[in-house]
């Protein structure tokens, strides 16, 4: 595939080509497209209860929520990288999602995120997927004083 974000260096590249093609698919929420963009072997944990793994099970969560969006956008933002090996490289940062419903209206919501990315012949695809609510407070009580 040719890129159009040459100027950028490969893992910056990889993580903008992925989020692009991602909003290519959820415009229309197209389940289909959306989980073309992961690996066979994927994992993945995304806004609903459970743990998916592999691409069939992706898809089948995007799936999930045919009619109820009509469509979504996506802005990784706050993007940190890490090259994990050749052509592999780790993003953590906030994913923006502005969702369009199909009753009308919409939705946007701030995830922390954590993507890992990898080449393929295909292209660049989304190996591990974690997205999760920011916690309010932390999990473990604050100590007593006195």
């Amino acid at each position: 595939m040719m890129t159009d974000l040459p100027e950028l260096p490969e893992g910056e590249q990889a993580l903008r080509e992925v989020e692009r093609d991602w909003n290519a698919a959820a415009q229309r929420w197209e389940a289909e497209g959306i989980a073309a963009l992961y690996t066979e072997d994927a994992l993945f944990y995304g806004g609903r209860p459970g743990h998916a793994v592999g691409r069939a099970k992706v898809r089948g969560y995007f799936e999930s929520y045919a009619g109820t969006l009509a469509g979504a956008r996506l802005a990784l933002v706050d993007q940190e990288l890490r090259k994990l090996a050749d052509r592999v490289y780790l993003a953590q940062g906030y994913a923006r999602f502005d969702f369009d419903l199909t009753a009308g209206g919409g939705s946007s919501t701030l995830l922390r995120s954590t993507l890992v990315l990898t080449h393929r012949p295909e292209g660049w695809r989304i190996a591990q997927h974690h997205f999760s609510a920011t916690p309010s407070e932390p999990p473990i009580p604050a100590p007593q004083s006195g």
